[in-house]
């Protein structure tokens, strides 16, 4: 247990730290270690290219300009009195001053706790509460929406949220108290991180129908980045682009992580938009970038990639959702690159690739063989393992796994090997790789995100019209998967989708997480014990999408 923290601690055992030492997988070293020998042997290297879609602006920033805004925000946090083991969220588009805090956090020890910017007033207090962050960095405003108001609201109702700090313009509360040029950043008292410290706190839904704040440490997330980079054969010299939200552990791990690992330049897009992609690429020179299904699917497909060269991109890392192999063969032949499918999860980050060499079909037939010092394993309900090509139950165990959930510990379901069930179904073939086949757990996934499905069935069934309801998802050529809302309706009463989408949104959903489809039911297909027969329901939506109706 850390010493300086008194209510929870990281769920991480002498043994398996030794073994991962002993095996190479844990390198010991934190962000700062692999970034500050960049910074200053190349200062003036670009790090980061950011594109606006606001304003169409392109903010360039180098090596030697992040790590001064790093050691400025650094102090600014130290002033606060944040220390070692404390807790700094940040709810940030793709702009470059993500980066910059999470090197302003990991420079004094502070542990980082991105949020997707999707989210609003109810998750964020959520978490404020759970966390008892004192400091909340947001956007003054970003997409029309007002985050700062937002980020005031919560904190006039969480009483530990002391700090407010709103990103943008040049009077910004952030700009002055962090970035302000008159500011000696000088030299603060710190307490350097340790490689097996809580680095990064990151909220994830489940089952359970509560988010949980899945913890990680340096030596965890180095174990991923460091073999996928040597996997891709990437160097300094490669250059990044992530559409991906970097407050998702995709963007996280190889739109910050990666980068700034290896020395190279990371690309951001903060509002997707495939022709602005497709210039990017062009103008940028990248080589790969990370992104779900979705993103994949406009870039292949958007009028004006063909009047583009994009020939510099040679990898597009894709995951959270299947890729259709007519997806993969247009991609290949329009885009001209790789698709590396890869399986993960927030608790264990990029478990399975496809390897580079692999023929272009294996990124639709499977989601990829394990990472070195990753594990998986295909069981049965009781825990045998099953012979190659039977479809059961995925167990991962290995050097990325999670440290435990945040204030969560009866959630941390490791077996006494050390295998995690991941909740989804999957079969093995003869050389190794998976496919993912199904999910055990009740969650939908829409363009790689997760929707709480119980959370937000909870929170419809307040309706004073709903007797019952059940979510599931329904296909989508784009997103994978949509919210299909089922609703049993209270004798006499109706619901229709607008009152309902209302009804959620004064509950102050997420709008990611609002169903996009609403039926209405005369019974509610359910089990002799009382369950809801979801999986009549997804038949029911799969054949509403396939009939067009």
């Amino acid at each position: 247990m850390q010493e300086w923290q008194t209510d929870w601690a990281i769920q991480l055992d002498a043994a398996r730290a030794t073994a991962m030492r002993r095996s190479g997988a844990w390198h010991d070293k934190v962000l700062t270690e692999f970034f500050q020998p960049h910074a200053a042997a190349h200062p003036e290297r670009t790090a980061i290219v950011a594109s606006r879609g606001d304003t169409g602006e392109i903010i360039r920033v180098s090596y030697a300009q992040l790590a001064h805004a790093a050691d400025k925000i650094a102090h600014g946090l130290h002033a606060l009195g944040i220390r070692r083991g404390d807790i700094v969220s940040f709810q940030l588009p793709n702009w470059w001053e993500f980066l910059a805090v999470v090197l302003g956090c990991i420079r004094i020890g502070a542990v980082t706790h991105p949020i997707m910017p999707v989210l609003r007033h109810r998750e964020l207090a959520f978490m404020a509460r759970l966390t008892g962050t004192r400091v909340l960095i947001v956007p003054e405003r970003f997409r029309g929406f007002d985050f700062e108001a937002m980020a005031h609201e919560v904190a006039a109702e969480v009483p530990t949220l002391r700090h407010v700090f709103a990103v943008g313009t040049a009077e910004s509360s952030f700009t002055r108290h962090f970035l302000d040029p008159d500011r000696d950043a000088g030299a603060q008292a710190t307490q350097h991180p340790a490689p097996d410290d809580l680095m990064q706190l990151i909220f994830t839904s489940g089952t359970t129908g509560e988010p949980k704040g899945v913890m990680h440490t340096a030596n965890t997330m180095f174990a991923n980045v460091v073999p996928f980079a040597a996997r891709m054969g990437l160097t300094a010299s490669d250059v990044g682009f992530s559409p991906t939200p970097l407050a998702h552990q995709l963007g996280y791990l190889f739109g910050v992580l990666t980068p700034l690992m290896l020395g190279g330049t990371i690309v951001l897009q903060d509002i997707w938009d495939p022709a602005t992609a497709a210039r990017l690429i062009e103008a940028e020179r990248v080589t790969y970038c990370m992104g779900a299904t979705p993103f994949l699917n406009d870039l292949a497909h958007y009028e004006g990639i063909a009047g583009r060269d994009v020939r510099s991109l040679r990898y597009f890392i894709s995951g959270g959702a299947p890729i259709p192999a007519a997806l993969v063969r247009t991609a290949t032949a329009r885009i001209g690159c790789k698709v590396i499918a890869i399986w993960g999860m927030t608790e264990v980050s990029a478990v399975t690739t496809v390897l580079p060499d692999d023929p272009p079909e294996r990124a639709c037939e499977s989601d990829g063989i394990a990472m070195p010092h990753s594990e998986v394993q295909v069981v049965d309900e009781v825990g045998n393992e099953l012979p190659r090509g039977q479809s059961g139950r995925l167990l991962t165990r290995g050097a990325t796994q999670f440290v435990g959930y945040f204030k969560r510990p009866r959630f941390y379901t490791v077996n006494a090997d050390g295998w995690l069930d991941t909740g989804d179904l999957a079969r093995m073939d003869g050389a190794g790789y998976i496919r993912i086949t199904g999910r055990a757990k009740d969650i939908i996934i829409r363009g790689g995100e997760n929707i709480p499905v119980v959370e937000i069935e909870a929170l419809l069934c307040g309706h004073a019209a709903v007797q019952m309801a059940a979510i599931v998802a329904m296909p989508d050529p784009r997103l994978g998967e949509r919210a299909c809302a089922f609703v049993l309706p209270r004798l006499g009463q109706t619901l229709t989708f607008d009152e309902m989408r209302h009804f959620l949104e004064a509950q102050r959903v997420a709008p990611a997480y609002l169903p996009e489809r609403l039926v209405l039911l005369d019974a509610m297909p359910m089990t002799p014990s009382g369950k809801v027969q979801k999986f009549v329901l997804r038949e029911q939506a799969r054949a509403l999408v396939r009939e067009g109706g």
